[in-house]
C-alpha cells in the first residue's frame, strides 16, 4: 500500500474589519508609534468589536470562505480542530459550535490548547489522522479573539496582539508532499512568565478576581521573548539540518508573529533574506493560533507546488517547535477570497 500524506488542499481566512492602530492606541495608554514600530514591529491590529460574538465567528467566516474556494462537499468533511487560546465558553468546544453553524452532518469537533503553537501542533495531529487512513478530510482553524484577554491599560502588552482566524483543509495524498517533518517541545516550567491567572479551576472567577484584573493576560516581555529567539531559531536549524533543508532550497519561513526582531533573528539563523520570511505582523499584530495560517492565506499566490517551507512558534507553557512543509499546490491558479491586507 502506498503511503499517505496529508497535505493542505486550500485556505481561508477573515479578520475583523475594525482597525486599531497606534496613533488611537497612544489615546488609550502611555506609548506611541515609535516606541511600538521599534521595539515589537506593528503599526495596527484589527479587533472583533461587535458585542456578543466571539473566536467561533470568526473561525466560522474563515472556514466558510474555505468550503467556497475549495468547492468541497461540505457532507465529506470528517472533523473539524480549532487551536484556540480564547475560546467562546468553557464548554462546548469552540470547534462544536463552528461546526452546528456550518450545518457538518458527517464530521465530530474538538479544540487544541496549546497557545501561540496552536496551528502547527493541531496541523500535525491532523496530519497523523489523515495518515491513519481513517480520516480523509479536515479542516483545522487556528483562530482568536486576543483582544477579549488583553488589558488595555497596560501598555506593555495591549500594543501586541489583535484577533483573526484562518483555516485549512487537510487531506491525503500519495504524491510527495505536504507535512514532512515536525519537532516540538513543551518547557513546562513557563507559567510565571505568560499565563492568564483568574477564571480556571485553581483561580475561579470572583469579585477579588474581576477588582484586580486577573482574567487578563500576563507577560513578562523580557523573559518570553528571550526563550523565543532560543527556542525557535535552534527548533528550525534542527529540523532544517534533519531534511537536507538550507538557504538555497527553502522557499520560506513562516513564523509565528509575536516580535518583529525574533522573526528577524529567526531568518538570520537560516542565514534568509527577509523577502523568504513571511511576515504579516505590522497590520495584524500577534493573533495566537491564527498568525501562521493568515500568514499563508495571505500569500497563498506566492506559493507554488513543491516549495520547501519552514513553520515555527513559541508560545505560553511554554511550547515551541517548527516542521517542515512541502507545499501541495499553484496558489497563483486559485481564485482569491475577499481580504484586504
Amino acid at each position: 500500500m502506498e503511503k499517505i500524506n496529508a497535505v493542505i488542499t486550500g485556505i481561508g481566512g477573515y479578520v475583523p474589519d475594525y482597525v486599531l492602530n497606534n496613533q488611537e492606541l497612544s489615546r488609550m495608554v502611555d506609548t506611541n508609534d515609535e516606541w511600538i514600530m521599534t521595539r515589537v514591529g506593528i503599526k495596527e491590529r484589527r479587533i472583533l468589536t461587535e458585542e456578543g460574538i466571539g473566536t467561533s465567528y470568526m473561525a466560522r467566516k474563515a472556514a466558510k470562505q474555505l468550503l467556497k474556494k475549495t468547492g468541497v462537499d461540505p457532507d465529506t468533511i470528517d472533523a473539524i480542530i480549532v487551536a484556540t487560546s480564547t475560546a467562546d465558553y468553557k464548554f462546548p468546544s469552540t470547534a462544536s459550535i463552528v461546526l452546528g453553524k456550518l450545518g457538518l452532518k458527517n464530521a465530530f469537533a474538538f479544540d487544541m490548547w496549546s497557545a501561540c503553537c496552536g496551528f502547527i501542533y493541531t496541523l500535525d495531529t491532523a496530519a497523523s489522522m489523515i495518515q491513519s487512513g481513517r480520516y480523509k478530510k479536515i479542516i483545522v482553524i487556528g483562530a482568536d479573539k486576543m483582544s477579549s484577554v488583553v488589558d488595555y491599560t497596560d501598555r506593555s502588552t495591549c500594543a501586541l496582539f489583535g484577533d483573526g482566524a484562518a483555516a485549512v483543509l487537510v487531506e491525503g495524498t500519495t504524491e510527495d508532499v505536504g507535512l514532512k517533518d515536525s519537532y516540538f517541545r513543551s518547557d513546562g516550567h513557563g507559567l510565571p512568565f505568560l499565563h492568564l491567572k483568574a477564571g480556571g479551576s485553581v483561580c475561579p472567577a470572583s469579585h477579588f478576581t474581576v477588582d484586580h484584573r486577573l482574567h487578563y493576560l500576563y507577560q513578562e516581555g523580557r523573559t518570553v521573548f528571550r526563550y523565543a529567539v532560543t527556542s525557535m531559531s535552534n527548533d528550525c536549524a534542527l529540523i532544517a539540518e534533519r531534511n537536507g533543508l538550507n538557504k538555497d532550497n527553502i522557499r520560506f519561513v513562516v513564523p509565528h508573529q509575536a516580535n518583529i526582531r525574533i522573526i528577524e533573528a529567526v531568518a538570520k539563523r537560516l542565514e534568509l533574506p527577509m523577502e523568504q520570511v513571511m511576515v504579516n505582523i505590522e497590520h495584524f499584530g500577534n493573533t495566537s493560533a491564527a498568525t501562521i495560517p493568515l500568514a499563508l492565506w495571505e500569500n497563498e499566490s506566492k506559493l507554488k507546488k513543491g516549495d520547501n517551507l519552514i513553520f515555527t512558534a513559541f508560545g505560553a507553557g511554554f511550547v515551541h517547535g517548527a516542521s517542515y512543509y512541502k507545499w501541495g499546490y499553484d496558489g497563483s491558479t486559485v481564485e482569491q477570497g475577499q481580504h484586504t491586507p
